[in-house]
């Protein structure tokens, strides 16, 4: 069944129009969308591990930033989607892809976790010198997790053709 419809979906008039003109366009549109995910992500950990805007409280960078996460996480995923339906049959069985895919599932679980729980009281420890360790924690995994997206994200362009 999923084959059938990996198939039907590749040989829709969209997906033929991303495999044959429109590639460049929606990858090009997808790694500024990816960028601005992990650079905004990215900027939240570093506070969370004590390494940058020490001054300012980790609410309110997050505040400032979890707009632009999560529209650009959006595009992303749209552009992410067309790419996709270019060569399905390929990116299904292609192991970058698969480690890709299971790289964003982990940061989304981890961020869910975190939310539910060390966020959960940013307001006790949001004025400390020093962030929780499960803070800390869910940050250095969120780096590691986005890193393995964007190494496999890369890497599938050397094994997909």
């Amino acid at each position: 069944m999923l084959l059938s419809f990996a198939t039907w979906l590749q040989d829709t008039a969209l997906a033929q129009w991303v495999a044959l003109e429109g590639f460049p366009w929606v990858e090009s549109c997808h790694v500024v969308c990816i960028t601005t995910v992990v650079g905004t992500v990215t900027i939240v950990d570093l506070r969370l591990l004590n390494l940058t805007s020490r001054h300012s409280r980790v609410a309110q960078i997050s505040n400032d930033m979890l707009p632009f996460t999560w529209c650009a996480f959006a595009l992303a995923a749209l552009t992410g989607g067309l790419l996709f339906i270019s060569k399905p049959l390929i990116y299904v069985a292609d192991f970058p892809f698969q480690m890709m895919m299971l790289g964003i599932a982990l940061a989304g679980v981890n961020m869910l976790i975190f939310h539910f729980t060390a966020y959960r009281r940013v307001a006790d420890w949001d004025g400390q010198p020093d962030t929780p360790m499960a803070a800390k924690i869910a940050a250095a995994l969120s780096l590691l997790f986005w890193a393995t997206v964007i190494i496999c994200g890369r890497w599938i362009g050397f094994t997909v053709r």
